[in-house]
């Protein structure tokens, strides 16, 4: 596979040139004693995929940037431990039929011609004459950020993380069309360009959104080598997810529903982990783990009940690197779906950064003002789950 330098500055070891424009071919081998960096990501806000009023709008992706930048998470702040990929491919239409029927990626295709802005389903999901290509690019921004992680591992150190800023989400649409503001599952198609491109046969997702990533579920659920996690807010929009959803066919067993009572918070995230979540993962034993990073289970989010604070996301990125380190070579991308209280979306985006970065939280938010956590109601479900499960 050739390599390429990309003008990210020397740390940024090798760079695939599949997906990154404007590289020239690295000379020589990395040496392996060379550091990497530790966290390596793309922002692709996609500013003109907006419709005023919309929770799924613009002014989420300035505010995950004007977060970093007020906590000096940029890669001047940080040089050589945190890069930025400024430029890469969009996903072609040919990488989003490998999860999406051709039918509809190229309806949507003519259908954003017209350059209004429209519904295309009752959540509602809006389209703009820019929201096919700022699709592509995400789906992009997905299979490069792969890419890169999986460049830059080695045997005597891991890779780095990866993280994507990217809209429009993708966790809820179906192979047939779009659905709960997605228009492409970005994540899916990393999935298989993971599998296709780099032979990392066995893919986890973990999808920690308050919404069920009923998509992705879909698009594997008689795939026995990809594991799909997912912890979600019971009861909550699509209503999909439930304990008994384990998959089908080869697949049985390989989707893990986890749906959360309403209240549950920090307490109930780190014991699901701890308990199902991890257990999990080791038996697979991934090549490399994808999450679905949707901050809308923070407790300020308007659309659901869920009570996560900020810290929690810094303490359970921590976790997923850790596993990610043990199991799959450190490899482990994130990419954003929801959240949609600004000030909440920033500050825990700014925290997944922190811990993937291996700093400090500086989340100092008093937990004793939120509601008591259901915890009998947890432990119900952890351990149906795990006998659900055998694990």
């Amino acid at each position: 596979m050739q390599t390429a330098s990309t003008g990210l500055g020397r740390q940024l070891c090798s760079l695939p040139t599949r997906h990154i424009q404007g590289a020239t071919r690295a000379l020589g081998t990395v040496s392996p004693d060379v550091e990497r960096p530790k966290l390596i990501y793309i922002s692709s806000t996609a500013p003109s995929h907006d419709r005023l009023g919309h929770p799924e709008c613009a002014a989420r992706g300035a505010a995950i940037m004007d977060a970093l930048q007020a906590n000096k998470l940029t890669p001047d702040a940080l040089p050589g431990q945190l890069l930025s990929i400024q430029d890469f491919r969009r996903a072609t239409v040919d990488d989003i039929c490998a999860v999406h029927e051709r039918s509809y990626v190229l309806g949507l295709e003519n259908l954003t011609k017209s350059g209004r802005v429209d519904i295309v389903d009752n959540a509602p999901t809006y389209i703009t004459g820019t929201s096919f290509d700022d699709a592509l690019r995400a789906a992009g921004a997905a299979m490069t950020l792969v890419d890169a992680v999986v460049e830059n591992g080695s045997a005597q150190q891991p890779a780095p993380a990866g993280f994507g800023i990217c809209r429009p989400p993708g966790h809820h649409a179906v192979p047939k069309g779009p659905m709960g503001f997605c228009l492409f599952g970005s994540i899916c198609i990393a999935a298989r360009h993971a599998q296709q491109f780099h032979g990392l046969k066995r893919v986890m997702i973990f999808d920690f959104d308050v919404h069920h990533g009923n998509g992705t579920n879909d698009v594997f659920y008689e795939d026995e080598d990809v594991l799909f996690v997912s912890t979600h807010q019971q009861g909550s929009y699509p209503g999909t997810g439930k304990l008994a959803d384990v998959g089908s066919g080869s697949g049985e067993g390989t989707s893990i529903n986890l749906p959360l009572p309403g209240d549950s918070g920090d307490s109930a995230m780190m014991e699901i982990f701890d308990e199902v979540v991890g257990p999990a993962a080791q038996r697979f034993k991934p090549d490399i783990i994808l999450v679905s990073a949707g901050y809308d289970c923070h407790w300020r989010d308007p659309l659901a009940t869920l009570q996560m604070r900020s810290s929690t996301f810094h303490r359970l990125s921590t976790k997923i690197k850790a596993l990610a380190n043990e199991l799959a070579g450190g490899r482990c991308v994130f990419l954003l779906e929801g959240g949609y209280d600004l000030k909440g979306l920033g500050e825990s985006v700014s925290e997944t950064f922190r811990a993937l970065l291996g700093l400090n939280s500086v989340d100092t938010f008093n937990a004793d003002l939120l509601p008591d956590e259901p915890k009998d109601k947890v432990r119900r479900v952890i351990a149906e789950a795990k006998r659900i499960h055998s694990l």
